[in-house]
Formats: C-alpha cells, structure tokens, sequence
C-alpha cells in the first residue's frame, strides 16, 4: 500500500467514526490503530494534526473525483453541464461519509482554519473546472474559480441537511446557483476590461 493510500484509510475510517467519536487526534490514533498502524505514524503523516487530516480530505476527494470523471468526455457537454456533473459526482463520492464530515467540516469552519478551508475550497474548484477544460489565465481564471468554490460551499452546507430521496432538493439546489453564477459571471465579464482594452 501506498503512503498517500494509508493516508486515505486512515482519515476515512476516522471520518467513519466521527459522528460518534468527534474529529480529533485521538479519532485519528485510534484509526492509524484500525488500520494495523502504530498511533504514532499520524504524527508522521499529519505533523499539523487534525489541520492536515482536514486538508487529506479534501484531496483525497478531489483525486476521486478526477478518476470519476475520466471516462467521461466532457466536450460533448455544455459547460455548465459538466461543472454540475463533477460537483454531483463529487458530492456522491462523499456520500457515504456524510454524518463524518458534518463533524469534520464544522472543525474546518472555525475561525482560525477559515484561511486553509479557502485553499483546500480553491483547489476543489480548480479540479473541476480543470476537468471542464478551462484554459483561462487571465482574470477569468481567478473569477470562475472563486465563483465555484462559492456554489460548492453552500451546496455542499446544503447537502449536509437534505434528507430528501437520492438529494433530490440538493441537485435542484445546485443547478439554481450555478445558474447564478453563470448570469453574475457574465455581468462580471461584460463589466471588466480586457487586457487589449485596458488603458
């Protein structure tokens, strides 16, 4: 097994007993134990704790979503069609984990983890709009990312309560805020200069 793929085990059998046990070190100690590991390899995989294992979490994820999606064509679909698509499917891959990163999640939100939560949030988006064959370097790059990483939050926040069958209310949930998105992106483009226009 591979270093990143105990890490992956490690955080996912913690995140299996959290909304029982809570998301702290000892979660992580007695899931390093779970998995046949000594406690003492979270320390070595996570030497900033529960803020790495957080953070393990949200790549781990997103990795998962890449495999997910790569059997699909995304050039077949609109764009928005596929920014859907990989929020959905990465929404599914958590799905069995969900009472786990409730607890988990709500650790990330405090206020002096909000600047990681960001980062790990950016590079989310940035996965999925990567996916959907964005190539934009110029401010469009900065703006559709930090417009996603915006639906993501509070669909995922969303996700979190829905008890609807299969989160119906979820999808019907996301489809308005990228719709959303989409006319304030335009708004935003049509307001900002392009570079050959700029003074």
């Amino acid at each position: 097994m591979s270093y990143t793929a105990l890490q992956d085990r490690i955080v996912l059998c913690a995140l299996d007993a959290a909304q029982h046990d809570g998301w702290s070190i000892d979660s992580l100690y007695a899931a390093a134990h779970e998995c046949g590991r000594s406690g003492h390899l979270v320390g070595e995989m996570f030497p900033n704790g529960l803020k790495d294992a957080t953070a393990h979490i949200a790549t781990l994820f997103d990795r998962q979503t890449r495999e997910s999606l790569q059997k699909i064509k995304p050039d077949t679909m609109r764009v928005r069609d596929r920014v859907a698509l990989a929020v959905r499917t990465r929404l599914e891959l958590m799905a069995p984990y969900r009472d786990g990163l409730r607890v988990a999640l709500a650790y990330q939100a405090r206020p002096m983890h909000m600047p990681q939560a960001a980062r790990t949030l950016w590079a989310s988006a940035d996965t999925i709009w990567v996916w959907a064959g964005d190539t934009a370097t110029d401010y469009n790059r900065y703006t559709k990312r930090a417009l996603l990483a915006g639906v993501m939050a509070a669909t995922t926040l969303f996700w979190l309560q829905d008890t609807s069958p299969k989160f119906s209310k979820t999808q019907a949930f996301l489809e308005r805020r990228i719709d959303q998105v989409l006319k304030l992106g335009r708004t935003i483009g049509s307001i900002i200069p392009k570079k050959h226009e700029a003074a």
